[in-house]
């Protein structure tokens, strides 16, 4: 036990002695997760509007102003052709156009319908699909109106009949993209800082030299590694207590399930990282080598996590793969207790399975380690 302990006390000075690895524990979580938590969003706005209103009616301006009067759209002009639109659009000048027809107003009165053309810009189609969204939501608020309007002017006066739907929004009633994004913001703090540190450090024993003369010293490769993984242990606890104080102080995402259990959770899903880390610097030479190779794997980790798009959205086989990803199991597990306040049984699944991966990880890990005598 006093190697374990010496070992670790000579990671920890050796880790505050090195200048460029004290920026990457303490002023990059910081910026990631404020800078992140702010960029990453899910909302459209500043929706470059333009329309061409070729009825020139009441009705056509009151539809105008319903788009002028919304906080997603920034109506700029009017167009007087649909070629001159065409070519702004192409330019980048606009995003939307919107082309009212003629006699839109008289084929409402008479015929009751009408039909209006909408042009989106779709060269990001996430971007596209919500702003088609926002028009929908605009058009049919609209109609609903109009619809009202010539009832009562109507010859024949019958009463339209209207449905209405009243949402109630669990878990994020502000519907605030913060407090879905900022849970997972976390996990992403909390992976790379400490699969880059636990990758690098070994790596960086091997390349001046220090690693050689452990390896001759009656050291076990238990108390070795355990020495040299644990200081990292205990800073990515560090970050995740330094996360969520940031999350509620500047963001205020609501944490309603148990603190104590977010912790636990999180102390087995970090001997995965290190136990990744670890086996990821057995095989390199350079920390760079060790960089390049753990962002690799960061980036397919972290895209098919569920972190920023839906894992029910990806292709059969793609799911499958997430299901060997131990990042979504984090992700998971942080939105549900910290959103939804679930409980040991409600996360015990991605428990189970997270403990299945850090066994395997870090026993691939401790196999792939040689110690030479």
């Amino acid at each position: 036990m006093k190697t374990i302990l010496y070992i670790i006390q000579k990671e920890f000075k050796q880790i505050f002695r090195n200048k460029g690895m004290l920026p990457i524990i303490f002023v990059l979580p910081l910026l990631q997760l404020v800078i992140l938590s702010n960029a990453a969003t899910f909302e459209v706005k500043n929706i470059k509007f333009a329309y061409i209103d070729n009825d020139k009616s009441p009705t056509s301006r009151a539809l105008i102003e319903k788009f002028n009067a919304s906080t997603y759209f920034d109506v700029l002009t009017d167009f007087p052709s649909e070629a001159i639109a065409s070519s702004a659009m192409l330019k980048g000048e606009i995003d939307v156009v919107l082309e009212i027809p003629r006699h839109f107003e008289r084929n409402l009165q008479k015929e009751k319908h009408g039909t209006l053309g909408v042009t989106i810009n779709a060269i990001d189609g996430a971007a596209a699909g919500v702003e088609n969204v926002y028009i929908t939501q605009i058009i049919q608020s609209y109609n609903k109106n109009i619809r009202t309007a010539l009832a009562q002017i109507s010859d024949v006066q019958i009463q339209p009949i209207n449905i209405e739907t009243i949402p109630l929004f669990w878990y994020n009633e502000t519907l605030n993209y913060k407090t879905f994004m900022v849970p997972g913001i976390l996990v992403l703090l909390v992976t790379m800082i400490t699969l880059f540190l636990s990758g690098m450090n070994i790596v960086r024993e091997k390349e001046i030299g220090t690693l050689e003369q452990i390896n001759v010293t009656p050291i076990k490769k238990s108390q070795f590694i355990i020495g040299k993984l644990f200081p990292f242990w205990v800073i990515g606890m560090g970050l995740l207590t330094v996360g969520l104080i940031l999350a509620r102080l500047i963001f205020n995402v609501p944490m309603v399930g148990s603190l104590a259990l977010m912790y636990f959770y999180t102390s087995i899903y970090i001997l995965v990282v290190l136990g990744i880390g670890l086996f990821i610097s057995n095989f390199t030479d350079t920390q760079q080598q060790a960089m390049f190779i753990a962002w690799f794997f960061m980036v397919i980790f972290i895209l098919m996590s569920g972190l920023f798009t839906p894992i029910e959205s990806m292709p059969k086989w793609a799911q499958i793969i997430t299901e060997f990803n131990p990042i979504k199991y984090y992700v998971e597990v942080m939105r549900m207790v910290m959103l939804k306040g679930s409980g040991f049984t409600d996360i015990l699944p991605q428990l189970i399975k997270t403990s299945v991966y850090a066994i395997v990880m870090n026993g691939l890990a401790v196999w792939s380690y040689r110690k030479t005598t």
